[in-house]
């Protein structure tokens, strides 16, 4: 890979997975051609081209399981529930009904039923708004299908490359191979989008939300150097740039299960898994133990509750994966951003605020008892320590009743979830009842901001520097700390370095993340002491803006520099 002769141009994104990497652009070839509107001619039964749009959604549900059988972690679940919208009588039976009602062709008729249903899931907001690009994914797989063309994908290349996109469906990021795709650039897309957050599990640097301004001035054979940490995109970099590309791409940085400041005090670093083969894959990477199992992960294709057989046999596969170590899990999170087809109710008019997580153990308590249960039996089989936590949980009240049950089945550590700024200002309170808590800074962030975490145009206000969500960090901490309950995050706010930094400096005494990101937390954390993280945290939420507190800290990390991150 040769530098260009041109100038070095700098254009710039949102940074969300870290990274320096160089090499060749490819561009995402453009999705299917929108059909045109066309209707059946005499020759062509409409009942036979009906069973055209049935057999081919099935095709592509076919297609879509066999690439998630082969995929891991969270990876394989985005795959699995595309897999589900292709077989989503919704989209058939509405394209069907086109056909038999305005004797329009298949393909037409596909694309107009996504249309649709798109607009529908837009106007839901949320994970519901984010399942559109689902929806475009499965009818573009369809409508190929019917029109025996391509099959919109990755582009396949010899060499490495930088896949350069509009944005990516989920499955596409899902069947991503880091040995090809290098790094990847979007011209839309937000931080803590699936899309972004799969990038990060993969290892991949990449850089969403450029807009079409930069985007088009990157042309298949271009050489680009990807900065995913800065957000950065050099066009013909110098060879000097280059060079100290592949220097730090060839270290290879490992975990040793030791998370610490260098001066010793102790911070679990643990990893957020979502089934047992993500478990295992964190053990390997030297995880601590498991500081968010998102237990809902292992039923998003479950159109009713699972048996309590079931459940236990999919706790069991985490806890054994960590014998010795804790393993904190989360309860049921459904609604909202994970919908449970038994669990949720896809009416609400906003669900982000509605019945969502531990809100639906009012109206089906059963569903909790059984969980519970399901949690303790597998508990008695592993030797791993389970410590239990319910998701949304906004008063005093609800910390106690959570606790109390969880205890009366016979796990003895039970906790909350800080997601709702009430728990942060109450923490005091709630740590009357609650043994830990663990906070997910996500949906924190998204709450404090009033800001839609999965709405690319508000990226800037859906990040954890955000001085408010930091100081509200800090409240659940203090809140804590009389009662000398530890307090770890969850969100992705962890798996930043330098942010890693400030939440030790708040108190925070455990960080959970995909496990890709171990050993970079690792690395900064033991060039610091934790009185310069207490310093650094200080600097943060004594910052006026979000931008502010992540430059001032970052310029007081000179390690970052050295390890591109």
């Amino acid at each position: 890979m040769a530098p260009s002769d041109a100038t070095p141009t700098s254009l710039t994104g949102i940074g969300v997975s870290p990274g320096l990497i160089a090499g060749p652009v490819a561009r995402m070839a453009p999705g299917i051609t929108e059909p045109e509107i066309a209707t059946l001619d005499s020759s062509r039964d409409p009942e036979k081209e009906c069973d055209r749009i049935a057999e081919a959604a099935q095709k592509v549900k076919k297609s879509l399981e066999l690439s998630a059988a082969e995929a891991k972690g969270d990876g394989r679940t985005l795959l699995e529930t595309t897999a589900q919208m292709a077989a989503d009588p919704t989209l058939t039976t509405s394209a069907q009904a086109k056909v038999r009602e305005r004797k329009l062709v298949p393909e037409r008729a596909v694309w107009e039923a996504a249309g649709t249903l798109a607009g529908m899931l837009e106007s839901l907001g949320g994970y519901m708004a984010e399942r559109t690009r689902d929806v475009g994914d499965v009818r573009d797989r369809i409508v190929a299908v019917l029109t025996d063309s391509p099959m919109p994908g990755i582009p396949r290349m010899p060499e490495p490359f930088v896949l350069v996109a509009e944005d990516l469906a989920p499955a596409d990021t899902a069947l991503l191979d880091p040995e090809k795709v290098v790094a990847f650039i979007t011209s839309e897309g937000g931080p803590t989008s699936h899309t972004a957050i799969l990038a990060r599990a993969l290892g991949i640097p990449a850089i969403v939300g450029t807009g079409t301004e930069v985007t088009d001035q990157l042309h298949d054979g271009d050489i680009v150097l990807v900065d995913g940490t800065k957000g950065a995109v050099t066009l013909n970099p110098t060879e000097e740039a280059l060079r100290r590309a592949r220097e730090l791409a060839s270290r290879v940085r490992v975990f040793n299960g030791d998370g610490a400041t260098k001066d010793g005090h102790e911070v679990q670093l643990l990893a957020n898994v979502g089934d047992a083969a993500g478990a295992r894959s964190a053990a390997e990477a030297g995880a601590m133990g498991v500081g968010l199992f998102r237990t809902e992960f292992c039923f998003l294709d479950q159109p009713e509750e699972p048996t309590i057989e079931a459940q236990v046999e999919a706790y069991r596969g985490v806890l054994e994966a960590f014998p010795g170590k804790k393993v904190v899990v989360r309860t049921l999170d459904a609604g909202a951003d994970k919908p449970l087809p038994f669990l949720t109710d896809s009416t609400e008019a906003n669900p982000a605020l509605g019945v969502r997580a531990y809100r639906t153990a009012r109206r089906d308590p059963e569903v909790l008892e059984h969980q519970l249960q399901a949690l303790a039996k597998a508990e008695a089989v592993t030797s791993a320590k389970v410590w239990v936590m319910a998701p949304m949980i906004s008063t005093a009240d609800e910390a106690k009743a959570f606790t109390d049950q969880a205890r009366a089945h016979g796990l003895k550590i039970a906790g909350m979830m800080i997601e709702v700024p009430s728990a942060a200002l109450m923490a005091d309170k709630m740590f009357e009842h609650a043994d830990f808590a663990s906070i997910g800074t996500n949906d924190l962030t998204q709450y404090v901001m009033a800001a839609d975490r999965l709405l690319s145009s508000l990226a800037y206000l859906s990040t954890g520097w955000q001085p408010a969500v930091l100081r509200l960090i800090k409240a659940a901490c203090d809140g804590a700390a009389p009662h000398g309950r530890p307090v770890g995050v969850c969100g992705e706010a962890a798996a930043d370095p330098a942010l890693a930094v400030v939440l030790v400096g708040l108190g925070v005494a455990s960080l959970s993340m995909t496990a890709r990101a171990l050993p970079d937390v690792d690395a900064v954390l033991k060039s610091v002491t934790f009185e310069d993280c207490q310093r650094l945290a200080e600097l943060a939420t004594s910052a006026g803006t979000a931008e502010e507190a992540r430059n001032t800290v970052r310029a007081e990390l000179p390690i970052l520099e050295e390890l591109a991150l």
